[in-house]
C-alpha cells in the first residue's frame, strides 16, 4: 500500500458506518405489500450487504480491535450476532416471498441489525477511533481492496437487486451513463 491511496481511502469507521447507513436504506425501502419481485430484490440486497459487511469484519476489523486490546469482552458477542443474521438470510434465502413467514423472518433480521449497528456505533468504532487511530485508513484500505474481491464475485446479482431496491438510483446512474456514453462517441466523431 502506498501513502496515496492510504490518504485518500476514508477510515474502516467510516466505511462501516457507510455500509449500515446502506442496510438501513434497503429495510426502509421494504413494503409488506410490495410486488414479490421487490420484496426479493429487497431482501437479496440486504443479505448480500450483510454477508459482505460480516466478512470484512470479520476478517479484517475485529483481528485488529481484538489485537490492539486482547481483552475487550465487547468483542465476543459481534461473530455470534454475525452468526445469528446468517441463519436468518438462510432462512430468507429459502423461503417463498408470498409465504406466511416471509416478512415476519424479515423484521426479525431488522431488529437484529438495528441491536448490532446500535452496539457498533455506540461502542465498538469509538473504541477503534481510540485505539487504531493511527490505522484507520490502512485499515479502511484493506476493507475496500478486500470489499472489491468480494463484490467483483457477485456483480449481476448485485445489479440486479440493487435495481430493484433503489429504482430511482439506478435509472439516475443509468442516465448519467448513456450521457456519458453519448459525450464519448460525439468526441470521437469529431
Amino acid at each position: 500500500m502506498d501513502l496515496e491511496s492510504i490518504g485518500a481511502s476514508p477510515r474502516i469507521t467510516t466505511t462501516i458506518k457507510l455500509d449500515h447507513t446502506h442496510v438501513l436504506a434497503a429495510f426502509h425501502r421494504y413494503r409488506t405489500d410490495a410486488p414479490q419481485w421487490r420484496k426479493v430484490a429487497i431482501v437479496n440486497t440486504i443479505c448480500a450487504a450483510l454477508e459482505i459487511h460480516a466478512q470484512l469484519e470479520q476478517e479484517i476489523f475485529y483481528p485488529a480491535l481484538r489485537a490492539a486490546n486482547p481483552t475487550a469482552t465487547v468483542l465476543d458477542k459481534s461473530v455470534p450476532e454475525h452468526d445469528a443474521m446468517r441463519e436468518n438470510i438462510a432462512k430468507l434465502r429459502s423461503m417463498d416471498p408470498g409465504s406466511s413467514g416471509y416478512d415476519a423472518t424479515l423484521m426479525v433480521l431488522m431488529r437484529e441489525v438495528l441491536h448490532h449497528v446500535a452496539d457498533e456505533e455506540t461502542i465498538l468504532l469509538p473504541m477503534a477511533e481510540d485505539i487504531l487511530a493511527a490505522d484507520l485508513r490502512r485499515l479502511g484500505v484493506r476493507m475496500n481492496t478486500r470489499r472489491a474481491q468480494l463484490v467483483s464475485s457477485r456483480p449481476a446479482e448485485l445489479a440486479v437487486n440493487t435495481a430493484g431496491t433503489f429504482p430511482v438510483l439506478a435509472l439516475t446512474l443509468a442516465g448519467a451513463a448513456a450521457i456519458a456514453l453519448i459525450s464519448v462517441l460525439r468526441s470521437r466523431a469529431r
